[in-house]
């Protein structure tokens, strides 16, 4: 009897481990232990770890976006992006700020621009970058992964970035937290495996590729253009306004209660007054000093995407004259390989392509 209670959740774990879809052993390992009822364990642990990791007070900035045009703050305003705002008080470093284009089609027009910036008063090495993706000029797709939004769904498409999306392929980033934890819902006309949920942050993408970011059932809502939903916690900013509470993740609006105190990698998402989308994350960020970086970078209406070091991503993808990507990391430092979308992955994503 012994051994048999032994060899039911060995047989579980190391299907965990072999089971489809890009993940490293330590986080095919944490997430079957929080899917076997150790997730309590699991967020006292990281919470100890990284609200014990704070950043020095003062030094040179780190994880600075690798730049491949010079950055111009003049450039990214005639080209009608938002003013990125510094920190008062704390003088601006060369090229702090400024947009510059990191992704141009065939023709030359800028299909994707990022910059860098420091968010932190406090802890002035912390810098945030920022990817902005011009609507006009792109289209968001949402894809599946091998476990997320549920384990086993059916994908047309695969858990990848497809192969007839190469040609155009501009980038790809990670979604939000896994669908247990986001407190909301995910909807495709290809699939829909968990219900949306009333007042959930929502990315909402239309048939023409373009995204709007709210509430659902508030300020954004289904209709027959729509062909997309990822769901994922509360609004972090709403008409240019950040949340109340996030010092304290009031009613645990988004994640786990302490989670707000974590200095760890952190995504966010949203829309800024022209309604392009804008992608934001860095490390050493609290969900308090994420918003900040989103509210600065320009966003007016955003939610965070995931966090922690193994699972934020953001990649720059390059076609090639042969049909293959280069791919390259927003920014060095993150964890992840730069390739990672373009084998499955266990969890679900977005990624970007021309129009």
């Amino acid at each position: 009897m012994i051994a048999l209670l032994l060899v039911v959740p060995a047989i579980s774990y190391v299907r965990a481990l072999t089971y489809p879809g890009n993940a490293s052993f330590a986080v095919r390992s944490v997430e079957w232990i929080r899917d076997h009822g150790g997730g309590t364990m699991i967020d006292a642990i990281e919470t100890w770890k990284y609200s014990h990791q704070a950043p020095p007070a003062s030094g040179t900035p780190q994880d600075i976006p690798v730049v491949t045009a010079p950055p111009s703050a003049a450039a990214g305003k005639n080209a009608g992006l938002p003013s990125v705002r510094t920190l008062p008080g704390v003088k601006a470093l060369a090229h702090e700020g400024a947009w510059s284009p990191a992704r141009q089609g065939a023709n030359g027009k800028p299909l994707l621009w990022t910059t860098w910036f420091r968010p932190d008063p406090s802890h002035l090495p912390v810098t945030a970058a920022a990817a902005l993706i011009p609507q006009s000029a792109d289209k968001l797709r949402l894809m599946p992964g091998t476990r997320e939004p549920v384990v086993g769904m059916a994908s047309k498409n695969g858990y990848s970035i497809p192969g007839f999306a190469y040609s155009g392929l501009v980038a790809a980033f990670n979604a939000g937290f896994k669908m247990a934890d986001s407190h909301g819902g995910w909807w495709t006309t290809d699939s829909s495996p968990l219900p949306l949920v009333d007042g959930r942050a929502s990315v909402v993408i239309d048939r023409s590729g373009r995204a709007t970011i709210g509430a659902w059932n508030q300020t954004v809502r289904m209709s027959p253009n729509v062909v997309a939903v990822r769901q994922n916690l509360d609004m972090l900013i709403t008409d240019g306004k950040v949340a109340d509470g996030l010092a304290t993740n009031w009613q645990g609006r988004w994640g786990s209660t302490r989670s707000q105190y974590q200095y760890t990698w952190r995504s966010g998402l949203g829309t800024d007054a022209k309604g392009d989308l804008i992608y934001v994350a860095g490390n050493g960020l609290t969900l308090a000093t994420l918003a900040a970086a989103m509210h600065q970078a320009g966003i007016r209406q955003g939610l965070e995407l995931d966090i922690h070091p193994a699972i934020v991503s953001f990649n720059i993808e390059q076609p090639t004259a042969g049909g293959g990507i280069n791919s390259r990391k927003l920014v060095p430092s993150m964890n992840p390989p730069s390739d990672r979308y373009l084998v499955a992955d266990q969890r679900d994503f977005f990624y970007v392509v021309a129009r």
